[in-house]
């Protein structure tokens, strides 16, 4: 029997618990509904001079894992070709290191959590996947790669190049990488945009291996991500994560968020973003 994840109920749990923002989030993903001013206002809201936003267990420095974040809210939003995440994409582009990869700035070393880490390598291949990651996205959109720019990453190529080749160096012959689970399906996304479908397909299947035990919200994360890249939903990935999906949905159409049930619209959307 096919797995089925009811989007009617996610649909009608973001109504009833979501924020004006996220309902406006669930609009632009069902029906492209511009979202008004005052919900790209909130969303935006913090941003930093350069470009990137402070995460919230550092006020004051741009953070990489919060700016990744916060794009998130607002691709959901439609607002990737926005001024403010144009400014937020320039900024990851220019924080690119030298060997391809992104790390936190050292002035977070004491309070960023173990995932975004300055000078460790797991939080490294972690962030560099992210940051990677929605440079790519941003080349899938015209609005923020520029109509006359077809290459993946559009105007970040070179960066999202450089990006992909670090990832790939970190693949290991078992297709496992030696990071956080989540950097593993954001390298996948990444590399399967660039044409390197072969070490992606490694690491989905490591991948697919683990979806038993993942959280649901990790699996609507991955699900997500790899859909926003173009992989196609009855790809054997994310087959694997929609039954484990449709075992984890709550009876209020909601699934469980890893970081606390004030983020559980958050998760609920990540469903309906892969799988609407």
């Amino acid at each position: 029997m096919t797995a089925v994840v009811d989007i009617d109920a996610a649909i009608g749990f973001v109504v009833a618990h979501g924020d004006a923002v996220e309902r406006a989030r669930l609009s632009w993903l069902r029906t492209g509904t511009p979202a008004p001013p005052e919900a790209l206002d909130k969303a935006e809201i913090g941003q930093s001079s350069d470009g990137g936003w402070p995460a919230t267990w550092n006020s004051d420095v741009a953070s990489v894992d919060a700016t990744c974040f916060r794009l998130v809210e607002l691709d959901d939003l439609g607002a990737l070709g926005r001024p403010a995440a144009r400014r937020a994409l320039d900024w990851l582009a220019a924080a690119q290191r030298s060997d391809g990869c992104w790390e936190e700035d050292e002035a977070l070393a004491g309070t960023a959590p173990e995932w975004a880490r300055p000078g460790d390598p797991e939080a490294r291949l972690y962030l560099t996947a992210n940051a990677a990651f929605w440079l790519t996205v941003a080349g899938l959109d015209a609005r923020a790669a520029g109509p006359l720019d077809h290459r993946v990453g559009g105007a970040y190529a070179g960066v999202v190049h450089g990006a992909a080749q670090a990832l790939a160096a970190q693949l290991r012959p078992d297709g496992s990488w030696p990071s956080f689970l989540a950097a593993g399906w954001l390298s996948a996304a990444v590399l399967h945009r660039q044409q390197m479908f072969y070490e992606s397909a490694r690491m989905k299947a490591v991948l697919a291996e683990r979806m038993p035990k993942i959280s649901p919200a990790d699996a609507a994360w991955l699900a997500a991500t790899l859909r926003r890249v173009g992989v196609d939903d009855q790809e054997w990935t994310m087959v694997a994560a929609r039954r484990r999906l449709a075992e984890t949905q709550r009876s209020d159409g909601g699934w469980d968020s890893d970081d606390g049930h004030q983020f559980d619209v958050h998760a609920t959307l990540a469903v309906i973003r892969a799988f609407r």
